[in-house]
Formats: structure tokens, C-alpha cells, sequence
């Protein structure tokens, strides 16, 4: 953004604009958030900031709350964040980033999935400042004349400049004219509840786009896109995922959570602390600075986020015990004594790869050996030999069994 909208803002609106924009992928246009910033102090209101909701009845991963923690960074500065339910698009569908055309849902199936997403969803906002609307309560009564009237202010040739519709132009992939509609529909949103920011991910910004340009033409002052970007998985490579395995899920228990944040490359760590904690750029900064310096302040970085994720979504003494347990499992090698039970199969010795597959602590027979023969599995703290797949029953019974670092289960 230009120094001099920077120059305008009062001390305690540049901090927020530090906070705000930190981690942000893309700011639309550069100076649109300072000068919404401005313009909500002098008319001394609350930004109204809009996120889009599309429920699919997935559980929530770290990934998708990188847009509600920025959002949360709204309400904690006294804004008001709006979440728009697709009640009426969910059942157009969006095109964002689709090589084929989307399957649509019903209203139905919207709106049931979206009470599921509102438990974890509100694990990160704040009740108080958040306000949930329908886009069918308007969208829906519009009649064809309404739409069209719309249209007027899009033309085809901006919709086929949008990448995932160019691609499949070029590829001669059908482009439904629903899809070609979606993005005038999410404008509409923000028209109607007269959004001041609207939040999303990098390829939601064509979509956001819209949105300015329906409000300009309703008179509206346009609001400002902030984008965020996508966060890589455990792995420290790939978009976190549910298919890859590489994801930590809201709802997981506070040990399972600071276990897989412990696992996470060095190289990762700023990334985590500021898409996914509370935490201030500066301290950010600062441990991404740990974290660069590798050993032992590395390790305290990465402690650092893991105990802040956690105790977002459990409380500080969920995340301090999680820390406890940790560091007796993986670091003293104590035996857990907090893990669910497994009945063993019938037969003596026992074929523990199997046992392994069946009590969910290792994907296949195949992968459980080589778990053993690296010395990764345990039976009460000692570990297996190499090509050590069967043990007598008598040893095993009541004894604690575990893979790698967070998965064990108690043999009876």
C-alpha cells in the first residue's frame, strides 16, 4: 500500500493494520484495508468483515481455520464478522479451482451441514460478534429480471480471464453457465449484507473481486479482499489434507494435536505460528528466527506452537498436560498409561503386524514390519527386535504396544 495511507492511520489503527495483515497472501486493492480501517473510524462503527461458508460435513482442520483465525483477529480488534451460509449457492456450486463441473447440493444438505461445521467453527470465533445469515433468504426470492440486471455489470470476457475457467476453455472442458453465475451470486452476498472486508482463501480472489465491482455499482463503497494462503501439512510439503494423512483436525484430542505439531519440519514452524495461534507478528517473527537457528531453539519454537494451537482449542491446561505426556512418552520413554485397550487374537505366539493393522496403529502388514525392523515398535517401552513379528501371547497381555511416536494402544 502507498505511504501515504499508511502516514494517515492513528498509532492504534497502524497496529492493527500490522496484525491484520500479517499472514495475509494478498491485500485487494493495496491500501483498501487502511482506508476501510479509516473509514469505520470515522463513523464510528465496526467493520462488517465477510466469510463465505460452504459446508461439505468434513471436520475442520488446521488448514481450513486459517481464515477463521484471521477472522478472529477482526473480532478481537471490535469488528464484526458476518459468515454467509450458501444456503443458495451451495446448490449452484463453486467452480473455484475445479477442473470439472461441481455436483451441487440441496438446501437441505446445506444448511444441515453447516449446523455441523458451527460447533467447531465456534471454537475460534467469538459468539458475541458474529452473525450468521442465509445467502437463500435473499438469492432466493430474486426474480430472473433481478438477476439480470446484475449481470449487466460482468462481462464474459472477465469471467473467462479467471484461471480455473480459462484452463478448462482452452482444454475444451464444459463450463456450465451456473458456474459462470456463482461469482455474480457471491458478489450479490456482499451487496446485501454490505460487506466492508471480505475474507478468503487465494482462490476465492476472482470471486471477491466481483463483490467490489456489484457494490460500486449499487453505490456502495467496495470492500477491500484480503486472501490468505493455503497451509502445508505435517509434511511440510503438500496442502494439508485429509487424503494425504498429513492434517491435525480441531477435534482431536489436546495429545494427538501437540504430537503431530511436534512433527512438523523447522522449516514450517513460522508458517504455523502465523496462520494457525494468537500470537503477535513480532513474537512470529521471533520464532521463526528460532526456528531457523535449528537445535534447541528450534525445539522451544515448535513447542512454543504447539502448546498455543492447543490450547486454542482445548485451554492452557490441556496444552500443558499434552506437553507433560509428551515429553514422558518421547522424551523419558515412559510408558502412556491414558491409551485404549485392544483385545488380542486367538492363537499362540501372536503375529503382531497383524495385531498392529487390526488396532489401527499401522496401515498394512507390510508397513508394520518395517516398523519393526527399524525399532520403531514397542512393547511396554522395550523395542522389538528386527524381523521380531511374533510373541508369545503370555508377553504380551496387559503390556502397552506402540508405533512410532503417538500411536499405542494397551494389549489384553
Amino acid at each position: 500500500m502507498s505511504d501515504d495511507k499508511l502516514s494517515e492511520l492513528p498509532p492504534d489503527l497502524l497496529e492493527a493494520h500490522e496484525i491484520l495483515a500479517s499472514g495475509a497472501a494478498q491485500i485487494l486493492p493495496a491500501d483498501g484495508l487502511a482506508e476501510r480501517l479509516l473509514a469505520a473510524r470515522r463513523a464510528n462503527r465496526p467493520l462488517r468483515v465477510k466469510l463465505g461458508i460452504d459446508p461439505s460435513g468434513a471436520d475442520l482442520t488446521l488448514g481450513h481455520a486459517v481464515v477463521l483465525r484471521k477472522l478472529r483477529q477482526f473480532q478481537d480488534l471490535g469488528h464484526i464478522a458476518v459468515l454467509v451460509v450458501g444456503g443458495f449457492t451451495g446448490q449452484v456450486g463453486d467452480p473455484s479451482g475445479r477442473t470439472s463441473t461441481r455436483a451441487a447440493q440441496s438446501a437441505d444438505d446445506v444448511v444441515a451441514n453447516a449446523r455441523g461445521y458451527f460447533d467447531q467453527v465456534m471454537r475460534i470465533l467469538d459468539p458475541d460478534r458474529t452473525e450468521v445469515v442465509n445467502n437463500a433468504d435473499w438469492l432466493g426470492p430474486m426474480s430472473l429480471a433481478d438477476i439480470l440486471e446484475y449481470t449487466r455489470q460482468v462481462t464474459v470476457a472477465q469471467l473467462l480471464e479467471r484461471d480455473d475457467f480459462s484452463r478448462r476453455f482452452r482444454a475444451q472442458q464444459p463450463i456450465s453457465l451456473s458456474e459462470f453465475v456463482y461469482p455474480l451470486l457471491q458478489g450479490i452476498d456482499s451487496v446485501e449484507i454490505r460487506a466492508d472486508v471480505e475474507l478468503g482463501g487465494t482462490d476465492q480472489t476472482f470471486n471477491n473481486l466481483i463483490g467490489r465491482e456489484l457494490q460500486r455499482s449499487r453505490g456502495q463503497d467496495p470492500q477491500a479482499v484480503l486472501t490468505v494462503p493455503l497451509l502445508v501439512g505435517t509434511d511440510g510439503v503438500e496442502k494439508m489434507g485429509k487424503s494425504l494423512g498429513n492434517y491435525i483436525a480441531l477435534t482431536e484430542p489436546p495429545n494427538e494435536q501437540f504430537g503431530k505439531l511436534m512433527s512438523i519440519p523447522d522449516d514450517v514452524v513460522g508458517t504455523y505460528a502465523r496462520l494457525g495461534t494468537a500470537l503477535h507478528p513480532r513474537e512470529v517473527a521471533e520464532l521463526e528466527a528460532d526456528a531457523a537457528s535449528g537445535g534447541a531453539r528450534a525445539n522451544r519454537a515448535k513447542r512454543r506452537v504447539a502448546r498455543e494451537v492447543v490450547a486454542l482449542y482445548h485451554g492452557a491446561d490441556a496444552a500443558r498436560s499434552a506437553e507433560e505426556r509428551f515429553d514422558a512418552v518421547f522424551k523419558r520413554r515412559e510408558v502412556p498409561t491414558d491409551v485404549v485397550e485392544f483385545d488380542l487374537p486367538d492363537g499362540d505366539p501372536v503375529h503382531l503386524p497383524a495385531v498392529m493393522v487390526a488396532a489401527g496403529i499401522a496401515p498394512s502388514t507390510s508397513a508394520a514390519r518395517r516398523d519393526i525392523d527399524a525399532g520403531a515398535v514397542r512393547v511396554d517401552g522395550r523395542a522389538l527386535a528386527s524381523r521380531e513379528y511374533d510373541v508369545a501371547r503370555a508377553q504380551l497381555v496387559g503390556t502397552v504396544l506402540a508405533s512410532g511416536r503417538r500411536r499405542a494402544v494397551r494389549l489384553r
